[in-house]
């Protein structure tokens, strides 16, 4: 009655244009159309995917139309898309303006201590400081921040964020903080010596900050116990270029910063 035989051939297959086109996301488990083999996807990439059966045995096969069973039904396995990408962060973890352009300067500045501040400020909130139009400029050392204040003349939409190296009960520095009272000023600071300390040990593959004795000069005291062979203008570099996003700092440091430019971007405050 019949011209062929009804079950020969590949009858699990639908006909051409019938069959569902399954994106190979990862734990989907399928079946070899051909073979049996059972198993989750583990990996997928333009040509092959992936599969591990419950005995932890892998497998690789091409991604041909047709050749796997999902639930008992013919379906052809694809790459799957991929995912769409966020939305790029600076070094800060903030989100990156595209296109960003020169921004007119506010009033209103931030000051660090020195110039290895300085530099570090850039390079994890450059972008940041660029976007909001704050420049940030250095002292020199703490003992100039009054003459500092009196000469800038802070005032409503003219905010000034100091940033002050070992900023502790009882030191030297926060005895000079404490004689600024302007409320359009802000100082803030962190517990290190040095800025240096701000750079997570890790991130240089040492596993602490040495402790220097009292007397001895702390950069070079710093730079003998670890036993690099260098001058500290050369360390600076080294542990500058060790640094990529703010996820290389120390708390002690993010926070203080992150709250001075809070302070001299206040909305309004500028024109």
């Amino acid at each position: 009655m019949y011209e062929r035989d009804v079950l020969a051939g590949d009858w699990r297959r639908p006909r051409r244009g019938e069959i569902p086109r399954i994106p190979a996301e990862l734990d989907l488990v399928v079946e070899d159309a051909d073979g049996g083999f059972c198993g989750a996807v583990v990996a997928c990439d333009k040509e092959a995917v992936t599969l591990e059966d419950r005995f932890g045995r892998r497998r690789v096969f091409p991604l041909e139309p047709a050749a796997f069973l999902l639930e008992g039904r013919t379906v052809t396995l694809v790459r799957p898309a991929a995912a769409p990408r966020g939305p790029r962060r600076s070094a800060s973890g903030s989100i990156a303006v595209e296109g960003l352009r020169a921004q007119v300067a506010r009033e209103s500045r931030i000051y660090v201590e020195g110039v290895h501040d300085a530099a570090l400020v850039e390079k994890v909130w450059g972008h940041d400081l660029r976007v909001e139009g704050v420049v940030v400029e250095y002292l020199e050392g703490v003992d100039h921040l009054p003459a500092i204040v009196e000469e800038f003349g802070p005032g409503p939409g003219r905010r000034l964020g100091v940033l002050v190296d070992h900023l502790v009960p009882g030191s030297k520095e926060s005895r000079i903080a404490a004689r600024i009272s302007s409320p359009h000023v802000l100082i803030v600071g962190h517990p290190f010596v040095d800025v240096w300390q701000a750079v997570k040990p890790h991130t240089l593959k040492i596993s602490s900050w040495p402790s220097v004795p009292r007397g001895v000069p702390w950069k070079e005291g710093v730079i003998a116990a670890l036993g690099w062979k260098t001058e500290p203008g050369d360390a600076w570099r080294r542990i500058l270029g060790s640094v990529t996003t703010y996820a290389d700092l120390e708390p002690e440091l993010l926070g203080p910063v992150e709250e001075l430019i809070d302070f001299v971007t206040v909305p309004g405050e500028d024109g």
